[in-house]
C-alpha cells in the first residue's frame, strides 16, 4: 500500500479527488475552495494594523486556514513517509533543452541550479524568485484569487469572471513557458 502511496497518481484519479472537493465544500459548509484568501486571513487574524483590507470577521473564515494547514501537514507527512528517492522522471526531450542551459540535476522536485540559495543571489534567481513570486501574488489578488479558486471553483459555478481568469492563467503560463522562461534561463 505504501508503494502505492508513493508513486504520481495519474490524472483521471488524481482530477476527481479534486474536483469532488467542490460538491462536498458546497454541501457541507455553503464554502468555496480557494487557498490563496488564506493569506489573507492570516493577515487580518495576526496585523492589528488599521488596514481597511483586513477589517473583516475572518473567523467566519477560520475552517479555511485548518484547510491550509491541513495541506501543509500533507506536505509534511508526504516529505519524511512517502519519500520516493528516484529522481523525478523529465521527459528526454525537455531534459535535452534544459540541459543547453545548465539544468541537469532533477534529484529533487525543483531543479537544483535554478532553485537553492545562492541561485537567488544571481540575476536569474532573483527574477525567478522574488520578482516572479512578487508577480504570482500581484496577479492572484488582481484576479480575485488564484488558479484553484478559479478554475476549480469558479468554473464549476459557472461563473464567467473565472473563466475570463483561467484563460488569462492558461495564456500566461504558455507565454512564460515558451517565450520568457528560455530568455531568463539564458542569462
Amino acid at each position: 500500500m505504501i508503494e502505492f502511496l508513493k508513486q504520481p497518481w495519474p490524472w483521471y484519479i488524481a482530477g476527481p479527488l479534486i474536483g469532488l472537493t467542490v460538491p462536498v465544500l458546497l454541501i457541507l459548509g455553503n464554502k468555496s475552495f480557494g487557498i490563496s484568501s488564506s493569506l489573507r486571513h492570516i493577515c487580518a487574524s495576526c496585523i492589528p494594523a488599521n488596514i481597511s483590507f483586513f477589517k473583516y470577521d475572518w473567523k467566519k473564515e477560520a475552517w479555511n486556514l485548518f484547510f491550509v494547514f491541513g495541506i501543509f501537514l500533507g506536505g509534511v507527512i508526504a516529505v519524511t513517509l512517502l519519500n520516493n528517492s528516484d529522481p523525478v522522471k523529465v521527459n528526454p526531450k525537455l531534459a535535452e533543452e534544459l540541459s543547453s542551459y545548465g539544468i541537469t540535476d532533477y534529484g529533487n522536485m525543483v531543479p537544483a541550479e535554478i532553485f537553492n540559495w545562492s541561485a537567488l543571489l544571481s540575476i536569474r534567481g532573483f527574477i525567478m524568485m522574488i520578482v516572479g513570486g512578487f508577480l504570482v501574488g500581484f496577479g492572484t489578488r488582481y484576479a480575485g484569487g488564484c488558479t484553484s479558486g478559479h478554475a476549480i471553483m469558479g468554473l464549476s459555478n459557472l461563473q464567467w469572471p473565472s473563466l475570463i481568469a483561467t484563460i488569462c492563467f492558461m495564456v500566461g503560463g504558455f507565454i512564460m513557458a515558451n517565450l520568457i522562461l528560455p530568455f531568463i534561463l539564458s542569462l
